[in-house]
């Protein structure tokens, strides 16, 4: 008997906090989903509208037109709230495999805008609590020890699994930017419905539409020397932050591969700015003027626009007031000829004018 007692001891002062999952990694995001959410929260919609709204009755609307979805609903709330006598409120168990079939079965899109809806009144808060049929699904007549409660899980191979599942997917890290094992929301919420229907079915502690806080039904009274292990227990579901934030930001449409906490800082680059192209000193680049300046050119000669400010006619009035001597790598403009041609046209001038004084 000794004997005994001391391997159980030897065995639950063994035991591993976090278990490794036994499912494959979730590498798939729920960007599409997370995009419906938005469009169905009211995102980007006027905001006093989306307030008014309560998503998560809509989520339920939604819900009621999808066959499957309507079916697995309408039965599990028909179990979980059948009363089997007096004493005994409803059957815990028929319940809860009633919303395993309903979570497993039914798309993520219709299941997750039920359970993560994002609330701005108790009424939607209540509502979104109220999913699960937590009376019986849920609640108790005492909260048992967080401790005591995993050992139960864990003597289940399906629950035991989903929680290591849990634990692996929604782990507080603090070398991520959204607190989640490789920023992977998706992964963290389907871990978490997951659970739904197992003796650690989580839920949110209260109605409040601003504080999200959930965690399984029960507590860390009669830890003894437990106690720090148990409050790092509870504190997986009742203050981590991946969590949280997987479950506000599926409610308001926001995920993305990696959502940053605060603004990222990026280096800004000064405009562009276009210089206007002029001429160059010699020929040989000249032929940067193309055939479309020309016929800018030419229209601007026909027609007898002025030459302004612009990109085009800077470049227009730059070429009509420059003469190109072909074959020569030299550009000469009206007034700035050769020195000797100059005075020859003078002394012709002069020699004309006398002729006509003399007749």
């Amino acid at each position: 008997m000794i004997l005994a007692n001391a391997f159980c001891l030897f065995f639950f002062l063994g035991e591993e906090f976090y278990e490794a999952s036994p499912y494959e990694p979730v590498t798939s995001r729920l960007s599409d989903i997370f995009r419906l959410a938005s469009i169905f929260s009211g995102t980007g919609a006027d905001p006093v509208v989306s307030a008014k709204s309560n998503h998560c009755l809509d989520a339920a609307k939604a819900c009621n037109l999808n066959d499957n979805c309507k079916k697995l609903r309408s039965s599990y709330i028909s179990i979980c709230n059948r009363e089997i006598s007096p004493t005994e409120r409803c059957n815990r168990r028929k319940c809860h495999k009633a919303l395993r079939q309903f979570f497993d079965r039914v798309p993520s899109e219709f299941t997750y805008r039920m359970l993560f809806c994002s609330c701005q009144d108790l009424a939607c808060a209540e509502r979104r609590r109220q999913t699960i049929l937590p009376s019986c699904s849920y609640e108790d007549k005492e909260k048992p020890n967080c401790l005591d409660l995993r050992g139960v899980c864990r003597t289940d191979h399906l629950c035991r699994s989903r929680l290591a599942d849990f634990h692996a997917n929604c782990r507080a890290s603090y070398h991520t930017v959204t607190s989640c094992p490789a920023d992977n929301y998706q992964a963290c919420l389907g871990s978490y419905a997951g659970m739904i229907g197992f003796d650690m079915t989580p839920n949110y502690v209260d109605s409040s539409p601003t504080g999200i806080v959930v965690s399984p039904w029960c507590n860390c009274r009669g830890s003894g020397n437990m106690e720090e292990e148990c409050e790092k227990f509870l504190r997986d579901f009742t203050e981590n932050p991946c969590l949280r934030n997987a479950i506000q930001a599926f409610g308001n449409g926001t995920d993305v591969n990696v959502s940053p906490k605060g603004p990222s800082l990026q280096a800004t680059q000064a405009p562009r700015v276009e210089k206007t192209p002029s001429l160059p000193d010699d020929l040989s680049d000249s032929t940067g003027l193309g055939t479309s300046v020309i016929t800018t050119c030419t229209s601007v000669q026909e027609q007898g626009l002025k030459a302004n400010n612009s990109k085009e006619l800077s470049m227009c009035f730059t070429e009509l007031t420059t003469n190109i001597i072909p074959g020569s790598n030299k550009v000469i403009k009206p007034n700035s000829g050769p020195s000797r041609a100059r005075p020859s046209a003078a002394l012709t001038m002069l020699s004309v004018l006398m002729l006509k004084l003399a007749l």
